[in-house]
């Protein structure tokens, strides 16, 4: 997997899905996040020892951006923490999309630390 990396861009896709139920009422936003992340050209002495450390085994993609993976990483286009495996800020819109949607009808949610 590495050897198609290299030199080479790819997406990262995340699919979220929020459900919320207040009050017998019910919300569902649905929304995607997509980073493209462009990889340096790898030497086979490169992916040897990435390998030997042991961080790819456990990694969708084969890398871990935010460890010795980033050395590979060229350039992003996107959110790095869809990279990491979460998009926090899209699911940080999507609960307050949803605060918003229930704030007339129940005053004392708490969906988001600041609300």
């Amino acid at each position: 997997m590495l050897n198609m990396l290299s030199g080479r861009t790819h997406q990262v896709i995340s699919g979220l899905s929020l459900d919320v139920m207040i009050e017998q009422q019910s919300l569902s936003l649905q929304a995607t996040e997509v980073t493209n992340v462009r990889f340096a050209r790898l030497s086979e002495e490169q992916i040897t020892w990435y390998v030997m450390t042991h961080e790819p085994f456990d990694k969708a993609g084969a890398y871990g951006i935010q460890g010795f993976g980033a050395a590979f990483v060229k350039q992003i286009d996107g959110c790095y923490y869809n990279v990491m495996g979460l998009p926090v800020n899209r699911l940080m819109v999507m609960l307050q999309q949803a605060h918003d949607h229930f704030s007339s009808c129940s005053p004392h949610i708490r969906l988001l630390p600041w609300n």
